[in-house]
């Protein structure tokens, strides 16, 4: 290989230089001198449908997460009531009280005799509407392009 290289007069000697001259940017046609060509140009709307798709990729993204979050709350509410958790504990109130709030119209929806039973079905449900809805709704708009 040194042979050839005396030969051509190529002086390329190193696996650095030989790297260098790989990543030197190609220029476009004769007419067209000064352009970088950097891959496939772009159309005028593909730039906007790129930023339309990252934005409503970070909000279903958001969405997914806020339902998460509720369901994490719901489920904390339901492990302390089924465990008897200290009610004058201010995290507990206050998971509480969030829970409450979240768990709206499925507070009442089964009335056994047992107040755990009661709660770990009508809060685990609310939580199950939860995670369904958010991954409803951030599937749609995921699919706005």
């Amino acid at each position: 290989m040194a042979k050839w290289r005396e030969k051509t007069g190529n002086t390329v000697t190193g696996p650095e230089q030989e790297s260098e001259r790989e990543s030197a940017p190609e220029t476009a046609a004769p007419g067209h001198a000064g352009r970088r060509r950097l891959g496939r140009r772009h159309r005028d709307g593909d730039s906007v449908r790129a930023g339309v798709k990252r934005i409503s990729g970070a909000a279903a993204t958001l969405v997914t997460i806020i339902a998460m979050i509720i369901c994490v709350l719901l489920a904390l509410h339901i492990a302390f009531v089924v465990f008897a958790a200290n009610h004058d504990n201010s995290i507990v109130g206050t998971v509480n009280d969030w829970a409450d709030w979240f768990a709206w119209r499925f507070r009442d929806m089964f009335v056994p005799k047992d107040q755990r039973v009661g709660v770990l079905v009508n809060y685990g449900i609310a939580a199950v509407v939860y995670l369904i809805a958010g991954r409803v709704a951030a599937g749609v708009i995921r699919r706005i392009r």
